[in-house]
């Protein structure tokens, strides 16, 4: 009776000693830390795996948040003038195309739709030539699919309705600066098209005479990019005059979305409800290089500075190793008087984590501030060394976007935790398996 007495009372000491103990792995943790600020070696190691591992953490904020502006500019600017989806004619026009656009718009997805005649030509004014993209839309329906009236920069778009008195079609353009500067013209200006030849009666390998118009510059607009150098718009029944259309008949029908992402799924379901024969268009065909490269360049970079992270991480693993070693004696007193191997792993576990808890918590404070202010950043350092990343000739957007998304910075701060508790555990394990009896019978 007496030993199952002793027995039950060891195990209630044990018990007690395991809740009493279980506090002070944190308590060990924090006053090793303290103690190691007096050793010159152990504490730059420490504080490069903390500087490091706030710098990656920083840095891939940053990064994420301009990945992300970039998608949200890509999604906001250049889809503002890009169709979302189209509709092309394969061989004959679209008939009636008002009542197919009222059938399209019944569609939840869709935001609105417009009609649109695309035609391939030259533009010339006195010496110089210009190969041109041309869209005859219809200016009303245009706006609600497009946001070029809002880059207009001299004339109107609604000038593209007026019409001269000597004829009942409307004989305006509305051109890209590019286009503008390279032909040299004003707002006012004549310029003459050169359109291929309707004439389906020509004989093959016969060259056709081009269709010549002379139209008035009523509109320049300003977006950026080649857009501005390849790009015109004409009305509607000028576009279906040129290619002899009847009335009410459309080459296309634009098609614009609530979700950019989701085009290529709509935009195939409404022609498989369409009535015609059509060729199936979304922006992922034209544009989607744009948005596949800011994806790729968002994974490449994650993975390079997760590298970057784990490598100041397990420095973290020479911090341990070097305090294991120095407290070879205190781990085998802690031993002798009773603490388990979960005191002793968890002690230094601990310690290690304040490293990447301070190093994560300094680097996502940092990264915040920065991405929130990277366009203003940005624009300081190029004003400063009189630099320009980004030019507004070349690219759509003139200016380095940040859209700061909070998951990202959850996720980067958790990875760069993770990683740190991961570099803790070799060393904590090699800590417990110190024998009291080998290191104090050195003593």
């Amino acid at each position: 009776m007496s030993n199952m007495a002793t027995s039950s009372n060891k195990a209630q000491i044990n018990n007690k000693t395991e809740s009493i103990f279980t506090p002070l792995s944190i308590f060990l943790a924090l006053r090793y830390v303290r103690s190691r600020q007096g050793q010159g070696f152990a504490t730059f190691i420490s504080a490069s795996s903390t500087i490091g591992i706030a710098l990656g953490t920083m840095i891939l904020i940053v990064v994420l948040s301009a990945m992300n502006g970039f998608e949200k500019e890509l999604a906001n600017k250049l889809l503002s003038i890009v169709p979302h989806g189209e509709l092309v004619s394969v061989n004959q026009p679209i008939s009636k195309w008002p009542k197919e656009i009222k059938r399209i718009q019944q569609t939840p997805e869709v935001v609105a739709a417009a009609p649109v005649i695309m035609l391939a030509g030259m533009m010339q004014h006195k010496t110089q030539l210009k190969a041109l993209e041309i869209r005859g839309v219809d200016v009303k329906l245009e706006t609600l699919v497009s946001d070029i009236e809002r880059y207009i920069v001299a004339g109107s778009w609604n000038a593209l309705n007026n019409k001269s008195n000597d004829d009942d079609i409307s004989n305006g353009v509305v051109i890209g600066a590019g286009v503008a500067k390279k032909l040299a013209v004003e707002l006012g200006d004549s310029v003459q098209l050169l359109l291929p030849s309707n004439n389906s009666d020509a004989k093959q390998n016969v060259f056709s005479a081009p269709v010549k118009r002379y139209v008035k510059i009523v509109g320049i607009f300003k977006f950026g990019g080649v857009i501005d150098d390849t790009l015109a718009y004409v009305a509607l029944e000028q576009a279906a005059d040129i290619k002899q259309y009847e009335e009410g008949q459309t080459q296309g029908i634009r098609v614009k979305f609530t979700d950019v992402f989701s085009a290529p799924r709509v935009i195939k379901d409404i022609a498989y409800k369409f009535d015609h024969y059509v060729y199936i268009k979304d922006w992922t065909r034209t544009q989607g290089h744009l948005f596949n490269d800011i994806q790729l360049v968002r994974m490449v970079m994650f993975i390079v500075l997760v590298l970057v992270i784990a490598v100041a991480s397990f420095n973290i693993v020479s911090t341990l190793i070097m305090a294991v070693n120095n407290k070879k004696g205190d781990i085998a007193i802690l031993k002798t008087m009773g603490a388990s191997r979960k005191l002793i792993m968890l002690t230094f576990i601990y310690q290690g984590l304040v490293n990447g808890l301070i190093g994560s918590i300094v680097g996502g404070v940092l990264g915040v501030a920065l991405a929130l202010n990277l366009a203003e950043i940005v624009a300081f350092i190029e004003q400063l060394f009189t630099l320009t990343l980004l030019s507004a000739d070349v690219y759509f957007i003139d200016h380095i976007p940040s859209h700061l998304n909070m998951p990202d910075v959850y996720i980067t701060v958790v990875t760069a935790l993770i990683m740190s508790l991961l570099a803790t555990i070799y060393p904590a394990w090699q800590a417990t398996k110190i024998e009291p009896a080998q290191v104090l019978g050195q003593a």
